[in-house]
């Protein structure tokens, strides 16, 4: 099944970059907060920010992956920030590509920006460079890796919870020992997993 993914970008300066990537064919693409052309986006703007979040959070949910296109501005545009923190919110992996080596229509590459990561001190989320790192071959395998690692979090958190609950009812060291262990029986649940994928 092709993963679903959230694209955060600038849309005015980066849009004919941004539809190269998404045209690669290795996830089904969403654009930024449903905004499908630079019209839809000058009405939203009209509506107010409450509106706004809730388009962007109603296009982030049915999605599996959030990816960040980082041009040359996208670190200066308006709702980056809160796309990113509510990706991570609602327990998306994330990850960051840079594409201002990309050309526009006018067959001109960009300069490379900031990287909005950096500026809003988000840590964890990895990042890369589309045409240095080879997007058009290792998009997918990015992809993969972000979901791949994701999961295992996921089951090793609930497996820590479930070992400490079990654990709290001989005290603290029990339920310490219990944490590490559910956290094991965690991991190895999301490798059984992802050996079941393959």
């Amino acid at each position: 099944m092709i993963p679903k993914a959230y694209f955060m970008f600038h849309y005015q300066r980066d849009i004919w970059r941004v539809n190269q990537v998404r045209n690669s064919h290795v996830v089904e693409g969403v654009a930024a907060a449903g905004f499908k052309d630079g019209s839809l986006w000058e009405e939203s703007k009209k509506k107010g920010e409450a509106i706004i979040k809730k388009m962007i959070d109603d296009a982030l949910a049915p999605t599996d992956v959030a990816v960040l296109l980082i041009g040359s501005k996208t670190a200066d545009r308006e709702y980056v920030e809160y796309e990113i923190k509510q990706a991570r919110k609602l327990k998306k992996p994330v990850i960051g590509i840079f594409i201002h080596q990309l050309e526009d229509q006018y067959g001109k590459e960009d300069t490379k920006g900031e990287n909005p990561l950096t500026k809003f001190r988000i840590f964890g989320i990895k990042t890369y460079d589309w045409v240095r790192d080879n997007g058009y071959e290792n998009f997918g395998k990015w992809i993969k890796e972000a979901l791949e690692e994701a999961r295992s979090k996921t089951g090793r958190r609930a497996g820590a919870l479930a070992g400490a609950a079990i654990g709290a009812f001989g005290g603290p060291v029990v339920a310490g020992i219990g944490a590490l262990i559910g956290y094991a029986i965690g991991d190895e649940f999301d490798n059984d997993e992802d050996a079941d994928d393959k």
